[in-house]
């Protein structure tokens, strides 16, 4: 490696760690919220548009009725964390232009939420930090078989650098100094985990939530909650019964989101919901 090389390796870190300094103090001096989330795809496990599908939805020229597979952002004063990582988590940080990531949390292990997980591999470089994982013990199974080389004994060169931390649904736990409520919802048979941040709640691919995570959930100020599509579903919320479920948390805001082609044009859909409730789309940030 020449002397010149060795400048532009380290410039390039210093612009890194520049910008995200300043992107850390940008939520610290503002004072007005303690938190900003980012919708970094808002799609089922397909995405929209779908491959080869000429529908209204997949053809629309309205960016909003693009969503890739479902993941947030969440920036705490402290802390920056994803929740889920998909098949499109590479091209959703750097659309995002995201500089820094503390943790990965993981909802449940299809493919759709999971799949991206080798793409934390430049923040162990470029942050020379582990990145913490937290999942249930069903979902780290999961992903010791579908990441296996992760978790080799042998390791070599370049492997993402992972600390796994288990979750126990109905269980607290602290990311810094964030405490993160965790409870479990229904996708079919399938247990799915939610969380809780401050006032913040976070469900993906629920069909029926338990009333004990109810007790969870409400007070909550905002609710993001998965709506496939308009006609009935085995394993996920119809827009109906999300509409439903909102009513009855009475969040201040609600945001639809896991949306298939089949609900509709978002601007038409939008026409539909109650003032209080709101689709997601991709590269919505809202803050708290």
């Amino acid at each position: 490696m020449t002397s010149k090389d060795s400048f532009f390796i380290l410039y390039n870190k210093w612009s890194y760690f520049d910008h995200y300094r300043k992107s850390k103090l940008h939520i610290r001096k503002g004072g007005f919220f303690t938190m900003k989330i980012t919708f970094l795809g808002t799609g089922t496990s397909q995405g929209v548009p779908v491959i080869a599908c000429n529908c209204e939805v997949c053809l629309s020229p309205d960016r909003k009725n693009n969503r890739l597979r479902t993941s947030i952002l969440v920036e705490l004063a402290d802390k920056t964390i994803v929740v889920d990582s998909g098949p499109d988590f590479r091209y959703q940080l750097l659309r995002e232009q995201v500089k820094d990531l503390d943790a990965v949390l993981f909802t449940h292990e299809h493919k759709d939420h999971i799949a991206g997980l080798d793409d934390i591999r430049p923040f162990n470089y470029l942050l020379q930090k582990v990145i913490d994982v937290y999942a249930t013990d069903r979902v780290q199974t999961a992903l010791k078989r579908e990441f296996y080389y992760i978790f080799a004994d042998t390791k070599y060169h370049g492997l993402p650098q992972i600390n796994l931390h288990t979750v126990t649904n109905g269980e607290n736990f602290l990311i810094g100094e964030n405490t993160i409520i965790s409870f479990e919802v229904m996708h079919h048979l399938l247990p799915i985990t939610g969380y809780r941040i401050g006032d913040f709640t976070y469900i993906t691919d629920a069909k029926t939530i338990p009333d004990q995570s109810f007790e969870v959930i409400k007070g909550t100020k905002v609710l993001v909650i998965n709506a496939l599509q308009k006609e009935p579903h085995i394993s996920h919320f119809t827009l109906s019964e999300a509409i439903a479920f909102a009513e009855k948390v009475g969040a201040e805001t609600t945001y639809i989101t896991h949306i298939s082609h089949n609900l509709g044009l978002h601007e038409e859909v939008e026409k539909e919901l109650p003032a209080n409730i709101r689709l997601a789309y991709d590269g919505l940030k809202i803050e708290l």
